[in-house]
């Protein structure tokens, strides 16, 4: 077929056309050259591009397919075909153009690229890689396949690879805004959050409209504890995009630190109007919502979260889950679902060789909280009365450093404290391998602060989780969970993605904690002279409708008493007052206590009459507390690792008759022991005769089982055997 083209001024003067915006009347030329040159494979380019920048994609498709139709060897229009497929989600097609396009014209480097950005969309991350390393061989200057290759390799994990990349891309356009985006995101995957937010901050300075950068420019500051700045970036994210639902959710994240509930909620309500399947809004909404004591909607919203997450949707992190759903199947599945997305296994590091037999156990307590914290204020003797003749000590703190009292006296427990505040995950993990820990402890779980992120890169060749998260981590580079068979029966093992190693008792405590002397009178606490004081200063997201109902029922039964409960907003007060009169109940029969230093907190203990706890999500640290100061702890026992807290903390009190295991029994008891003193006073006795012998508060004897656990642990893999079940039996004195 013998093609006759347009005179090249009529050619220039199309391209003239579309380079000034007159698409349209680039269009209407071109097709009238067609009309009069029909058989020019270039006109059906020009007209396919055209095309394509209006949107008008399958026209664009015609076009392209027309041009080769006369021209089957024309490499640019098989690249320009291959970028309307993948416009249009025709991947597949999109990949076998810029094949037919590279088969043609193998140094064709844009086409390598796009096959890269293809593969990768098809989460064929390797061969994508093998794409853009051959587009950078071609066209070594190629900042875009540079910074392809970055976001690549970080997709597999290797974000050192990823930095490097895009720093090529910067040293060869340094005003390239998303390299410094996707390095700010690198950098902070790998905990180097300062240097991240520089990076936001210079993609923002050369395009201020960037509204990923504020939002992840947010995250970063949220991190570093900057919250306020946060919010600031979330605002101009939203300002920018309004139908940014991540930056209203990340907002609202923050919102809950600052203890601004209700503008979190509404943040949480923004982000589900515009993307109701956002991942993991479902769960925050309604832990925000729980926090609020707002319960409108919840038996809907639980029995929506639980096929989602039968689903294996990403609908809720494992913590909020706690307060909601007392089944330890769905709570496994989510943590597994959670941990796999957040902190998947990372093989950045290689695998750790067997450490020679070292004459003392190496072990390393990571936390955010070594400081005025409730994980401390359990573990900081356990810290100072580990035997130093089989094992040393360490710390790795990824919290502030406060100097407070807590966090001097753990300095002075261990044999070595790590601040590594401002060091990469990588580096911390690094540093826990420099030092050959053997045994690895994570007291934070899941919990605010934590960085997971280390464990998921195996900081020692054994891994521990153990007090700050109630439940299975759901990762497999966790090898134990501590636990006693209270908290995690037998048959519950099956829930565990860990081993568990049951001690006799699971909460430490510190013995040496001294009584306050602060003392509180009914007045001060706003409290009536005379009639029965049940309480519960569990967090307000912990109370259901369930446990309320039976606190008004309660309250019903026995006359003149009241119920002095902890919430620390003001919204919660109203809805529970509101509920508290749904009820049936006089307001003025519930009573509100704020938030306390530690020393009134343990005071105002000493006014109550009885302690109720809250299910699904018992009481912890609370009911420890409450124990040691007179206070009988009344709890629910459920299923779950959660559910069952309280009753491994009364057992170990010896007061198992506070235990019960069904609502009916729940309610009855606590007004039985309201209505008939003696035998309240019966259970007071035996509470003060108990605390000086109770396991709940003989920190050596819990120490020396964890340390038999430790040892155990430390044998199986000196003997290259698999983590297993550990049973630790009780240790007379």
């Amino acid at each position: 077929m013998t093609t006759v083209s347009p005179p090249q001024t009529e050619i220039n003067s199309l391209i003239a056309l579309y380079s000034s915006g007159q698409i349209q009347e680039a269009l209407d030329s071109v097709g009238a050259l067609i009309k009069e040159y029909p058989n020019d494979p270039l006109l059906y380019n020009l007209s396919g591009i055209c095309y394509k920048t209006i949107g008008e994609l399958d026209e664009a498709v015609k076009s392209f397919e027309k041009a080769l139709a006369i021209k089957p060897d024309y490499a640019e229009v098989h690249y320009n075909l291959g970028l309307t497929l993948q416009d249009l989600g025709q991947l597949d097609a999109a990949v076998k153009s810029y094949e037919k396009a590279i088969a043609i014209k193998p140094d064709y480097a844009n086409a390598c690229n796009n096959l890269g950005v293809t593969l990768q969309d098809l989460g064929q991350l390797d061969a994508a890689v093998k794409s853009y390393e051959k587009a950078i061989a071609i066209k070594p200057d190629f900042s875009d396949a540079n910074n392809n290759l970055g976001i690549a390799l970080k997709n597999l994990g290797q974000l050192d690879a990823a930095v490097e990349c895009y720093k090529k891309a910067l040293a060869i356009k340094p005003d390239y805004a998303e390299a410094h985006y996707n390095l700010g995101n690198a950098l902070k995957n790998l905990g180097q959050l300062d240097a991240a937010v520089e990076c936001y901050k210079k993609a923002l300075a050369i395009k201020p409209d960037y509204a990923d950068a504020c939002n992840n420019l947010g995250n970063a500051l949220k991190n570093l504890g900057q919250l306020d700045a946060a919010v600031k970036c979330y605002e101009k994210a939203v300002a920018i995009k309004p139908d940014y639902a991540e930056a209203y959710h990340n907002n609202g994240s923050v919102m809950r630190r600052l203890k601004r509930q209700d503008e979190a909620l509404a943040s949480y309500e923004s982000a589900i109007a515009i993307k109701p399947n956002l991942d993991f809004i479902l769960g925050d909404l309604l832990s925000t919502k729980m926090s609020l004591c707002i319960w409108d909607d919840l038996a809907h919203r639980i029995n929506e979260l639980t096929k989602k997450i039968n689903n294996g949707e990403k609908v809720i992190s494992p913590f909020a889950l706690l307060a909601l759903i007392d089944d330890p199947e769905v709570q496994k599945k989510t943590a597994e679902i959670y941990a796999n997305e957040k902190f998947p296994q990372s093989h950045v590091l290689s695998k750790i060789g067997r450490y020679p037999k070292h004459k003392k156990i190496r072990i390393g307590y990571f936390s955010a909280d070594f400081r005025n914290h409730p994980v401390s204020h359990l573990t900081a003797e356990l810290y100072e009365i580990h035997d130093r003749n089989q094992f040393e000590i360490y710390a790795f703190s990824f919290g502030p450093d406060t100097e407070d009292e807590m966090n001097l006296r753990i300095k002075a427990g261990v044999d070595h404290f790590h601040d590594v505040r401002t060091m990469s995950h990588k580096d911390v993990a690094i540093l826990s391998r420099s030092v050959e820990i053997d045994i690895a402890v994570d007291l934070g779980g899941f919990n605010q602060d934590s960085r997971t992120e280390i464990f998921a890169m195996s900081a020692a060749p054994i891994q521990i989780s153990y007090i700050g998260y109630a439940g299975t981590m759901g990762a497999n580079y966790y090898d134990y969970l501590v636990a006693d068979q209270t908290i995690i029966p037998e048959k519950n093992q099956k829930y565990c993605s860990e081993k568990i190693a049951y001690l006799p008792s699971y909460q430490v405590n510190d013995s040496k904690q001294s009584p306050p002397g602060t003392i509180f009178t009914r007045k001060d606490l706003g409290l009536p002279e005379t009639g029965f004081v049940f309480c519960c200063f569990n967090n307000t997201y912990k109370i259901t409708p369930t446990t309320f109902d039976g606190w008004g029922r309660i309250l019903e039964q026995v006359d003149g008493s009241v119920l002095l409960i902890y919430a620390d907003n003001e919204l919660a007060e109203i809805n529970l007052t509101k509920e508290i009169v749904l009820r049936g109940i006089n307001p003025s029969r519930l009573i509100f206590g704020k938030r306390l230093p530690k020393p009134e907190y343990l005071a105002r203990y000493r006014v109550a009459d009885l302690f109720l706890d809250t299910l699904p999500y018992n009481a912890g640290t609370t009911a420890s507390d409450a124990l040691r100061m007179g206070l009988p702890v009344l709890t629910c026992m459920g299923k779950s690792f959660a559910s069952r807290e309280a009753a491994s903390v009364i057992n170990a009190f010896n007061l198992p008759e506070l235990i019960t295991t069904t609502q009916e029994q729940y309610e009855s008891l606590a007004i039985e022991l309201a209505t008939k003193p003696e035998k309240l006073i019966i259970i007071k006795d035996k509470l003060v005769n108990n605390l000086p012998t109770a396991p709940l508060y003989d920190t050596p004897l819990f120490t020396r089982h964890l340390e038999s656990a430790y040892l155990t642990m430390y044998e199986k893999y000196q003997q290259g055997l698999d983590p297993d079940h550990i049973y630790v039996e009780y240790e007379k004195s």
